[in-house]
């Protein structure tokens, strides 16, 4: 039996959170620095400098790096309380890309690379990106047609390669770079991480893509490396094992944007319903119209059902469980159900949903690319529909 009861200093946090969110965040939402690719980084310290003050930075990094040490359960409730504002990940310095960074250099990175730049991200004094999506041929949701490729040169590499949709380039210190350092991928080996300085000359920032969500610092760029040299230092874990790595990231990371983005749904829900309460229509409150209270009791149980199963994957992944298929999953079923609760709001709110009157426009516009960001819907169908059949032969072999 899986206890989901809140322990006391979980529960005190995610009020705080929730209060500094409140009464913090939510009035500078209209700050005129936030442009169509993401707000602007004295924007961005300026929140992390409150967040810093109210004691709520970084929550899920380990005490001895500067962050407050939440396991996944502890993580899920309180960056749900901070993504109820689409400036709280951002206050709290839980937002991606940084975050799924921090996590992996925590887990893999060596002392010295954690002091150099595992230290800073966590104080907020710094942003870092992950290169690995290419634009066709190279790989996109198949990992295994990866281009960027990093020569031997000496006791290092040469990278030379094109990425895009590449978050938070703009402005980033950090780069993770994931490079082929064999002549082919196989059975996950032969690609690695380089953890390098984003201000080298030999990366390009080609652009900055206009996408349809604005909430990222440094936007998503289309980037080209020109025969950049990395030495031994720069490697981050070990050679050819860079797609461990990237499930020591992403897994977690996948459940993380759950627990942001249905913070935001449960924002675009509560404007919704305080909506269909004073709102008339045909002798009553749009609440009482029965067409309308369905749409808002099915946002209950969408986030509901979002809610416990992120909980329920947050809980295998404190237990040391790799949780993919879990993790997956989750991923699927709360992306979907939390575009259908920001969608529906913005039906119920009619007109004005679509206005920039209510904030539910913008949530709409952020949370609809979730279901494509870190693996589409149908990418991970797949591969949960490839185990069921690899679990089902095993059976009719047995049988």
């Amino acid at each position: 039996m899986i206890d989901f009861a809140l322990p006391p200093e979980i529960e005190d946090l995610k009020e705080r959170t929730a209060r500094f969110v409140h009464d913090t965040v939510i009035p500078q939402e209209n700050d005129p620095r936030q442009t169509a690719h993401g707000l602007t980084d004295d924007f961005k310290k300026e929140l992390i400098a409150d967040a810093r003050k109210a004691g709520l930075l970084s929550p899920h990094v380990g005490k001895e790096w500067g962050g407050l040490g939440l396991d996944m359960r502890g993580m899920a409730v309180v960056f749900e309380e901070a993504g109820y504002s689409l400036l709280g990940p951002q206050a709290l310095n839980c937002a991606a890309p940084d975050e799924g960074n921090m996590h992996l250099l925590e887990v893999v990175a060596t002392e010295a690379q954690k002091e150099k730049w595992l230290k800073p991200l966590t104080a907020g004094e710094i942003r870092s990106c992950f290169s690995m999506t290419e634009p066709h041929p190279g790989a996109g949701s198949d990992p295994n047609m990866l281009a960027t490729e990093a020569r031997p040169d000496g006791d290092g590499w040469v990278i030379s390669g094109h990425k895009w949709f590449i978050t938070g380039a703009e402005g980033a210190s950090a780069n993770i770079i994931m490079a082929r350092t064999a002549d082919r991928i196989e059975h996950g080996k032969g690609a690695t991480m380089f953890l390098v300085d984003n201000n080298r000359p030999e990366i390009e920032i080609v652009r900055t893509q206009d996408t349809i969500d604005q909430s990222f610092p440094g936007g998503h760029c289309e980037l080209r490396f020109h025969d950049l040299r990395v030495g031994p230092d720069d490697v981050l874990g070990e050679v050819g094992e860079g797609y461990r790595y990237a499930q020591v990231r992403l897994a977690p990371a996948r459940l993380t944007h759950c627990m942001r983005w249905l913070g935001a749904a449960r924002r675009a829900h509560d404007i919704a319903v305080s909506y269909a309460l004073r709102r008339e229509a045909f002798g009553k409150t749009l609440g009482e119209h029965e067409g309308v209270g369905f749409m808002l009791a099915d946002n209950e149980m969408d986030m509901y059902v979002s809610r416990q199963t992120i909980w329920h994957t947050a809980w295998l992944l404190d237990q040391g469980d790799e949780a993919r298929q879990e993790s997956s999953m989750s991923k699927v079923i709360c992306a979907e159900a939390i575009f259908r609760v920001v969608d529906r709001s913005m039906q119920i709110l009619g007109g004005l949903g679509v206005t920039s009157d209510t904030l539910v426009e913008r949530i709409f516009r952020e949370v609809r690319p979730f279901r494509i960001y870190d693996g589409p819907s149908e990418v991970h169908r797949w591969a949960v529909s490839k185990r069921l059949m690899s679990v089902a032969r095993k059976r009719q072999h047995v049988a």
